[in-house]
């Protein structure tokens, strides 16, 4: 991976975690200042913690990437040392697919005249957890390349026995 291909992904993810720190500084302000509709029509403050939970998930995926970004500089990423970024990945998407499913739950109650919302939020959930699988399925490509990779060191030294 190139320097300015390195410099370009950081400099996204920095934006992106600014940003999620952005809103969720502003989750956390609206909470403490208690600006809920007093008629209850709107579940703001369940929806703002929601919120600053899902935040987080994307803070944590932006961290693994950074990391994994920086393995991939330096050449140390087919080694066992990536499947814990890989996993926080994982984990922090699974984790976003939950935080959606608890928005849909929270937005249930207001779509009894229109349940097709419901259901294309829920079908957003089950697609955000299809990329979980198709990350897991990466992560077990990458457990085969580090898994070559020892065996092509294996067989290297034993090679330079021989000769």
């Amino acid at each position: 991976m190139g320097r300015l291909t390195v410099g370009a992904l950081r400099a996204v993810l920095v934006v992106v975690c600014a940003g999620t720190v952005f809103v969720q500084a502003g989750m956390v302000w609206a909470l403490v200042g208690g600006h809920d509709p007093e008629d209850g029509s709107m579940p703001l403050t369940p929806l703002r913690v929601i919120t600053i939970l899902g935040m987080v998930a994307v803070q944590v995926a932006l961290a693994c990437v950074w990391r994994l970004v920086g393995m991939v500089r330096r050449g140390t990423v087919f080694s066992t040392t990536a499947f814990r970024y890989v996993d926080g990945v994982i984990g922090a998407i699974v984790a976003a697919a939950l935080v959606w499913f608890a928005v849909t739950a929270v937005n249930a109650p207001g779509q009894r005249e229109d349940p097709g919302v419901t259901v294309i939020m829920f079908g957003v959930g089950v697609a955000i957890l299809g990329v979980a699988l198709i990350v897991l399925v990466l992560r077990m490509l990458l457990a085969q390349a580090v898994a070559r990779d020892v065996e092509a060191t294996r067989m290297q030294a034993e090679l330079d026995e021989v000769i």
